[in-house]
């Protein structure tokens, strides 16, 4: 065995025994989004991303039918969150999408489905001490584009994040970094992850972002049976059998 794969062969047993104190809650109500807000506004602030009003950060794009937002819960305290968009060419609300529109447009309008995680905001105590919130929380990226089949998953970055996105998710340049990106106070480039040939890659490297089709089902459905989400969902990667992927290809 190689020292580079010995060391990610650790790092992602490590990842999993994090996962096993790991729960995620989908966001569904005003009256729940308001401790996700406050956790996007504090990140937001002292990063000097966007330009606040308020005490919170709250969109009305949250509650789009295609938004999903998370909380990543750890020992029952919240760590992160992030929110999900299934952009398809007959639904194209992306945050995204208004950044770059000609780019994700070209995307769509070739028929392509994508991914658009954005949003992502940690608490700052929390994450001096541990570094992997990252993965924990885009875990939820990696299981959406299993879910809903999608042929890209999308990274609106910073451009000193791009060579992580680069080195984890496989992800391509499609803009590169851009200064005065609209309603933005920081600079920005568009990478994309192509899950059609990045899929089995991506989680035979890094099996802790394995899902089993009930962890993506009870995250993201909206039927009838699920109209309201678990309190809590736990993630499902230790449970897959040693040897498969928990989805088929190409995610």
């Amino acid at each position: 065995m190689s020292d580079i794969q010995s060391r990610t062969d650790g790092f992602s047993s490590k990842l999993m025994e994090i996962l096993d104190h790991v729960e995620y809650r989908r966001v569904e109500t005003g009256e729940d989004m308001e401790e996700v807000a406050r956790i996007r506004y504090k990140a937001y602030k002292m990063a000097d991303i966007l330009t606040l009003k308020g005490t919170t950060l709250i969109d009305d794009v949250d509650f789009d039918p295609q938004a999903y937002v998370f909380g990543v819960y750890y020992d029952e305290r919240l760590i992160s969150t992030v929110r999900m968009h299934h952009v398809t060419p007959d639904h194209r609300v992306s945050l995204t999408r208004d950044t770059f529109p000609k780019e994700i447009d070209a995307f769509l309008d070739a028929g392509l489905s994508l991914i658009d995680p954005v949003r992502f905001a940690a608490d700052i105590d929390v994450m001096r001490e541990m570094p992997a919130i990252p993965y924990l929380t885009l875990r939820i990226a990696i299981m959406a584009a299993a879910y809903f089949d999608a042929d890209r998953v999308l990274q609106l970055v910073s451009p000193q994040h791009a060579a992580f996105y680069r080195r984890v998710f496989y992800a391509q340049t499609i803009v590169p970094p851009q200064e005065n990106c609209g309603k933005y106070n920081i600079d920005l480039t568009l990478m994309a992850t192509n899950t059609r040939e990045t899929g089995r890659k991506l989680l035979t490297r890094f099996p802790f972002f394995i899902s089993q089709p009930s962890e993506r089902r009870m995250m993201f459905s909206r039927d009838a049976e699920t109209r309201y989400p678990p309190l809590t969902i736990l993630p499902t990667a230790r449970y897959v059998p040693a040897g498969t992927l928990g989805v088929e290809l190409p995610m």
